[in-house]
């Protein structure tokens, strides 16, 4: 039987109207647009902002964020399409699935999990690094670093304690119900989103116009000597770093199938938080780069960098770097929690496909979340958090991230092909040009990772193959003619 066996579209709907035995659906657009900046507003833009600055982007770092903004909005309204037609947890995994057969699907679901698992890591580790900046420095730094990472002082870390801490917090979040994780997240987003209103209204005071010349970093700059650090192309190599910042709107389609009204709901969830986000990104960008010179990020602002810019330069506002700290702290919480069970639904659907075993689509009798699969997470990303530095882990699901908004462009195009007759509530404008642009852009953000990423990324998959042709092709059920693992 091919590899390219394709689950038919019909049956897949089926299984998303069953609603006795599956997810439960409680969430409206509020909570879906709240989900996706829940996810996007974090440690993309209070962390990867400067670290994109102090490696590769300078203060042409915005333009970055605009660069990944257009790639994101194509990409996100072939999202926004096949999630109103296909209202399945899942995501980019489900929509492959259905257009490009088992084999990408399971290629796509393997990439999901850099992107979700790893970037639940990533925030864990910026989620410590804030809140030591809050304690004064209290934790002592082998206990909050990864044995990777060493202080000016000569101290080795030994492992991430409160990175660890925090991921056992969201998973016992996650098993308690979708609502009240939901709930949770949109209180967190208005603390955030105010936060950092704050921040750009009140810093735009403090902006120095030196800071921003030159514009791009200049080529010859001592550290930056490969052609995606420096120049326009650093500008390029910028927004594969950021990025990471964007993921959060895809993460809203994994919650299709808990959605009240998925055909109207989805669509006004991904598209509203991907622009909202996308007008913030820019504007606070612009602000943290004015106020402090972009190589101050790559030692004494290299941590905690939104806080060391408040406390160095905006006099008079030193409580705000307290809170935002704390803001910080609770906006990481809410991505981290919304990565988390992000992956889980892509553990659901492939579990529910026998692609992965059975024990991730278990249902929790009371609060009708896959409790067994998020306890699981927990043990495979902890050690991530605790033992590897965040710019690996952050850069890898970067990788994820934009390998999976490709075949999901592609899918959208593969899909008007195929199934011409399909009913689709929302329909992406410009077929094909809007997939081929998406795929263009984000192949381009792909090529401009740094090396050792791509390897990593290469070595992942790798593994995941193994995988696949060990356990998933042996227990697929549409190979064996089955529809449902329970």
């Amino acid at each position: 039987m091919s590899l390219f066996i394709r689950k038919p579209l019909e049956q897949l709907l089926a299984q998303s109207a069953d609603s006795g035995k599956g997810l439960k659906r409680t969430l409206g657009p509020g909570n879906l647009i709240a989900l996706g900046i829940g996810a996007i507003i974090g440690a993309g833009l209070f962390v990867r902002t400067a670290a994109a600055a102090s490696q590769a982007a300078g203060p042409g770092v915005v333009v970055s964020y605009i660069i990944g903004g257009v790639g994101c909005a194509f990409a996100g309204l072939c999202y926004a399409e096949f999630a109103s037609m296909i209202p399945i947890a899942g995501s980019a995994y489900a929509y492959a699935y259905v257009t490009m057969g088992e084999f990408i699907a399971w290629v796509i679901g393997w990439a999901l999990i850099l992107e979700y698992a790893l970037a639940g890591a990533t925030v864990a580790i910026a989620w410590s690094e804030y809140l030591n900046s809050l304690l004064g420095g209290a934790i002592p730094y082998e206990w909050c670093h990864s044995p990777w990472e060493a202080s000016a002082a000569g101290v080795s870390g030994i492992i991430n304690l409160p990175a660890i801490g925090i991921l056992i917090l969201v998973t016992l979040i996650l098993i308690k119900g979708t609502q009240e994780s939901a709930a949770v997240n949109a209180v967190i987003v208005f603390i955030k989103v105010s936060i950092v209103l704050v921040v750009i209204a009140v810093g735009w005071g403090f902006i120095n116009e030196a800071n921003y010349t030159p514009f791009i970093i200049p080529e010859g700059t001592v550290g930056h000597e490969g052609w995606n650090q420096h120049g326009w192309g650093g500008v390029i190599g910028g927004a594969g770093i950021v990025f990471f910042a964007f993921i959060g709107f895809d993460a809203v389609s994994t919650a299709a199938q808990e959605a009240k009204n998925p055909k109207r709901d989805m669509p006004i969830g991904i598209l509203g938080s991907l622009v909202v986000c996308t007008i913030l990104f820019v504007l606070f960008s612009h602000v943290l780069t004015g106020v402090a010179n972009w190589q101050e990020f790559k030692v004494a602002g290299k941590e905690a960098s939104v806080a060391y810019a408040i406390k160095t330069y905006m006099h008079g506002y030193e409580w705000l770097a307290t809170a935002v700290t704390v803001a910080i702290l609770a906006g990481f919480t809410s991505v981290i929690l919304v990565m988390l069970m992000g992956q889980s639904r892509v553990f659901f659907s492939m579990s529910k496909d026998g692609l992965v075993p059975r024990v991730f689509s278990e249902i929790h009798p009371k609060f009708r979340t896959p409790f067994k699969s998020n306890a699981i997470l927990f043990f495979c990303v902890a050690p991530f958090a605790g033992f590897v530095p965040g710019d690996i882990v952050g850069d890898l699901t970067s990788f994820g991230t934009l390998f999976a908004f490709v075949l999901v462009c592609a899918g959208i195009w593969v899909m008007r092909v195929k199934n011409p007759e399909a009913v689709r509530p929302f329909k992406t404008p410009l077929v094909p040009l809007v997939p081929i642009l998406g795929m263009i852009i984000c192949s381009m953000l792909i090529l401009a990772l740094d090396d050792n990423t791509k390897l990593m990324a290469l070595g992942w998959m790798v593994v995941g193959l193994f995988i696949y042709f060990l356990y998933g092709k042996n227990h697929s059920l549409l190979r064996s003619g089955k529809t449902d693992s329970n």
